[in-house]
């Protein structure tokens, strides 16, 4: 769908001890008992996800799936032969909850700096100095990751999908339309709810391109998005004035 050097490359956001701590989260499970045909069925489909959106998967993404589908293999073995297994070897997904609980470790740890730098940013210092244009309404936010963005653009997909015309010939939308129709209907209000980018009734290949250029104006720090409140609807907002086009 987009040029190679227009790829996303899905590390910048993410990588896959994120989606798998997402996943345990979104569906409230004990991470020391994750139930792991489940959490694969679940991992799988965010990984089709990230294809229809041409996303340059890293190998760690893809390995992990590997990981995961074996780990399901063994538990989904006939009770005498995992029997066995379990009497020469420990449970298969202790090396992953290893890795996950060293991973929100560090996680944590870093999410604890960041909170202290942005509290550091709200003081003032004696000097005055350029500030950055910010959107002029504080609001108490709650910020989301890249995956609540995916499960939010899946949504928008389905009733594409649903609603969507016969697509005859290629759609001349390009990524640089995406990002211009962002930047316009942000720029109208101090915040827009995340389903109000996208048209009724317009092309599947649309929406993921207006999807691609608002991860991009993300990577840019161009535009926020955030939740009033946890489970709220998703909602975007300018940081700084960022010339369309």
């Amino acid at each position: 769908m987009l040029e190679q050097d227009q790829q996303f490359h899905l590390e910048v956001f993410a990588g896959p001890l994120d989606l798998l701590l997402y996943l345990i989260r979104k569906n409230e499970v004990d991470i020391y008992n994750i139930p792991i045909q489940k959490i694969t069925e679940q991992y799988l489909k965010y990984l089709e996800l990230m294809k229809i959106l041409d996303l340059d998967i890293a190998g760690e993404f893809l390995a992990m799936a590997a990981t995961l589908m074996h780990i399901k293999s063994r538990l989904l073995l006939p009770p005498e032969e995992r029997e066995e297994l379990e009497e020469e070897e420990e449970d298969p997904r202790w090396d992953l909850v290893r890795q996950l609980l060293e991973f929100k470790q560090f996680k944590d740890a870093a999410d604890i700096f960041h909170n202290l730098e942005r509290d550091q940013g709200k003081t003032f210092p004696r000097k005055p100095v350029p500030l950055e244009p910010i959107p002029s309404a504080e609001l108490p936010l709650e910020e989301i990751d890249l995956f609540q963005l995916l499960d939010a653009f899946s949504q928008v997909l389905s009733e594409a999908e649903k609603r969507r015309p016969p697509e005859f010939e290629p759609d001349p939308f390009t990524l640089d339309d995406g990002r211009a129709r962002v930047l316009e209907r942000i720029a109208r209000r101090d915040a827009i709810l995340f389903h109000l980018l996208f048209d009724r009734g317009e092309p599947r290949t649309r929406v993921v391109v207006v999807f691609l250029a608002l991860l991009e104006l993300i990577r840019q720090k161009a535009v926020q998005v955030f939740q009033k409140n946890h489970f709220s609807e998703i909602m975007i907002r300018k940081i700084i004035p960022v010339e369309a086009g």
